[in-house]
């Protein structure tokens, strides 16, 4: 088995501001470690189901730099740094089994949610295809979805557990804080949340075929209409040059795309394109 292993920050225990997930900020350092603590958790739940697995940990937060690579468990393979193909999953490309979210956030305006956004909190107040909205767990395992890859586990706070039961049914939940606001939560001890991801972990990818027949839904066959909304006019400027980008609102951009993995990267680039 070679599983994937997609590590945001904004949903790891512990962490409920801004500052918390910030290169450069004084909590910065401390959060680091307890996300890669969170990131070996899962590691260790993949080796406890099938000690000859290959696990491939893919950064997915902010640079990409987030993980302390000497704390990661030795028997991970670690994708680092920006721009990787398919960003937050890259590596989704290599053969790989099954997918899990660790350290995951709800969708950009979900209320009572720590740190929700998707994918860029500067500039993206939504994200939807052919009219369904499509947060970062969203279209992370449509994507995953689109490469036959089941994603079977994510972990975060329980606004993120509410977007999975909606997105995704099968998928399985570790709720690690519970939210109390945008920048609120009342949160698990840094070693429960750990011990129970690493509990769920061999429990969701012994359901990985019942949750891949499920995730069929997730699919787009066919073109796919993306539509990204930014929150402020000037921000659908340069996107506008690229071919294809037209303008379908003040501040909504709209994109004809030929499947789903396209209109992913299109997303990607619009929104790296509007944060300049």
């Amino acid at each position: 088995m070679r599983v994937l292993v997609s590590v945001d920050m904004e949903g790891a225990a512990g962490v409920v501001d801004r500052e918390d997930v910030s290169p450069g900020e004084g909590a910065y350092e401390h959060n680091r470690a307890l996300l890669t603590a969170e990131a070996n958790a899962a590691v260790r739940g993949v080796y406890a189901s099938e000690p000859g697995a290959q696990v491939l940990v893919t950064e997915a937060h902010g640079p990409f730099r987030n993980l302390v690579p000497e704390q990661l468990d030795r028997r991970a393979e670690l994708l680092r740094g920006k721009p990787k193909p398919d960003g937050m999953l890259a590596g989704l490309g290599d053969g790989v089994d099954a997918a899990l979210f660790i350290g995951y956030h709800g969708k950009a305006g979900t209320p009572c949610s720590v740190l929700a956004h998707t994918i860029h909190g500067g500039v993206v107040a939504d994200v939807r295809c052919d009219g369904r909205s499509l947060g970062e767990l969203g279209l992370n395992a449509t994507l995953a979805a689109h490469r036959s890859v089941p994603a079977v586990l994510v972990s975060g706070d329980d606004s993120v557990a509410a977007e999975a039961a909606e997105v995704a049914p099968a998928m399985h939940t570790v709720v690690v804080k519970r939210a109390l606001g945008a920048s609120a939560a009342a949160l698990l001890h840094p070693g429960e949340a750990c011990d129970r991801i690493e509990r769920e972990v061999p429990r969701a990818l012994a359901d990985r075929e019942a949750i891949a027949e499920a995730m069929g839904t997730l699919r787009f066959d066919g073109p796919v209409r993306l539509e990204v909304d930014v929150l402020k006019p000037h921000m659908t400027e340069r996107a506008l040059l690229v071919p294809g980008v037209e303008r379908a609102g003040g501040c909504t951009l709209r994109y004809t795309a030929p499947d789903f993995p396209t209109a992913y990267q299109v997303t990607q680039l619009i929104i790296m394109l509007g944060g300049i």
